[in-house]
């Protein structure tokens, strides 16, 4: 390979990751578009479809570290193969399902896969990036959560149109293959670790857990990350209620996601204008609070055009609450500490904010359910932005390990930041 193919193959590798870690995230949202068509053929009940949209992150729950660990072990690359694999394989197991328990346990192995892949592919990202694209790359990634949203549920929205959820299960087991012949050709092999076996990966993951930056950034990540899935899984559920009928539901659903993706891009010229990460946090935070009593406080349904009103302010919940994962993404990768594990900080951020994606849903069909309607789940969003506020105190300015590495290498701190970053 000359060295203008490999300099070619490096600068187009974390596009690859980027595909890959957004066809991962659609098997989040085929869902929120085919509840109805789930509910109305398995039985389902609300309580157990907040179940079903949150149970595929019951994985990232328990298994982050472990998945750090074993991307220590085997290889990232082959981590986020293998995810992608077993989200394929499960998502034709549920189309196969039966009744809603075989459903739930399908989407478990779903999680299973997508946590292979979501843990792992910011720290490809970071190891086959050139420097220059690196701020750029980083961005994107930010950004994949709302694109999959995008895609996920409009082509949803528009197939279930012409088929059932069965079908749409099959196809996405199809589409979720497509990245993997880019993987193979643009990112490198995994190489074998400088020092080998389990007991050096147990070592830099445990060097990393027992600070207390990753946890931390964790909390706050799912004081996001909760309210923001539990309010765009059921906002299909929600247009519906409001008389909204066909695919628009689910087309104006997919547009309040794929808009997440704006404030993701936008965290990158943000930092580099001279805010810092936990500054825009607490800000996007305070604006999501205002958007979402705005969105479910008032009661548009009796308001003119009520529902474009309520359309407008949740679209800024969303695009404004993209630039929490985007910041922190780019937060998360500085902070292990030396001789630590990027991946075990993203693996334990993971762990950390799924328990929040897994309980949010629920909650928030709760809270509807126990009040008689949408109208009291702002509740729910302020409470958990105020939580995310309060803890930006405790979060530090994450270059402590940049420090650490520069005094013991010797190097000037402004020449570290730059390798670092």
């Amino acid at each position: 390979m000359t060295p203008d193919n490999k300099r070619t193959t490096a600068g187009s590798a974390w596009l690859a990751v980027l595909a890959a870690g957004i066809t991962a995230a659609m098997h989040i949202w085929k869902l929120p578009a085919a509840l109805v068509g789930i509910q109305a053929d398995l039985g389902t009940t609300l309580i157990q479809a907040g179940l079903l949209l949150g149970i595929i992150q019951l994985a990232s729950v328990v298994g982050g570290l472990a998945t750090a660990v074993c991307g220590e072990l085997v290889g990232l690359r082959r981590l986020l193969l293998t995810g992608l694999a077993l989200l394929s394989v499960a998502s034709v197991l549920g189309a196969l399902a039966p009744t809603t328990e075989l459903l739930m346990a399908s989407r478990t192995v779903e999680g299973v896969g997508f946590l292979l892949a979501v843990v792992v592919a910011p720290a490809l990202i970071r190891k086959v990036t050139p420097p220059k694209q690196l701020n750029v790359a980083l961005a994107s990634w930010g950004a994949f959560q709302g694109v999959a949203t995008l895609i996920g549920l409009s082509a949803g929205a528009l197939f279930l149109q012409a088929a059932g959820w069965r079908e749409w299960w099959l196809v996405m087991a199809v589409l979720t293959l497509l990245p993997v012949p880019l993987l193979l050709r643009r990112v490198p092999r995994d190489m074998p670790p400088a020092v080998p076996g389990l007991q050096s990966a147990l070592r830099k993951v445990g060097r990393t857990v027992v600070t207390r930056q990753p946890w931390i950034t964790g909390v706050v990540f799912a004081c996001y990350t909760a309210q923001w899935i539990a309010v765009l899984g059921f906002l299909p559920s929600i247009y519906r209620s409001a008389g909204l009928e066909g695919p628009l539901p689910g087309i104006l659903s997919a547009i309040v996601g794929g808009v997440n993706a704006v404030g993701a891009l936008s965290a990158g010229p943000l930092i580099q204008r001279g805010l810092s990460e936990r500054t825009i946090m607490f800000w996007t935070f305070l604006a999501m609070s205002a958007a979402s009593v705005a969105t479910f406080a008032v009661g548009w349904e009796t308001v003119g055009n009520g529902v474009l009103f309520q359309f407008a302010f949740i679209a800024v919940f969303s695009a404004v609450g993209g630039l929490i994962p985007a910041a922190v993404t780019r937060y998360s990768v500085r902070i292990a500490p030396a001789d630590g594990s990027v991946t075990a900080v993203l693996g334990l951020t993971q762990q950390i904010f799924n328990v929040g994606n897994f309980l949010g849903p629920m909650l928030f069909a709760l809270l509807a359910t126990s009040t008689g309607g949408w109208g009291t789940t702002w509740w729910l969003t302020c409470a958990l932005s105020t939580a995310g506020m309060a803890l930006l105190a405790f979060m530090g300015k994450g270059d402590a390990n940049i420090h650490g590495v520069a005094r013991r290498s010797g190097k000037p701190l402004s020449t570290q930041r730059k390798a670092e970053l």
